[in-house]
């Protein structure tokens, strides 16, 4: 591993709004990289039901299946998957 890489550290009790946050994040992410129909993936994600989330986020990954150019993304977003059983 290069001095540059980066990990994400694993965090098992992300509440929603730290749920949303990190899905606001990828958004904000995607769009930078230009990555429209990901970003739009997470358009409204604030307040949506766990079930709609839980789509979202494996459509992203499945989109993002292949393309190790976008690891960090696809990182974070297990990440979130993972916390999908915190929300109320």
């Amino acid at each position: 591993m290069s001095s540059h890489d980066k990990t994400l550290k694993l965090v098992m009790n992300l509440d929603r709004p730290a749920v949303e946050a990190q899905m606001a994040e990828v958004r904000k992410l995607a769009q930078a990289g230009n990555l429209a129909e990901l970003a739009t993936m997470f358009n409204g994600i604030e307040g949506m039901p766990r079930a709609q989330m839980e789509t979202r986020i494996k459509n992203a990954l499945t989109w993002l299946k292949g393309k190790p150019q976008y690891e960090g993304l696809q990182a974070r977003l297990e990440l979130v998957e993972l916390n999908l059983p915190n929300l109320k």
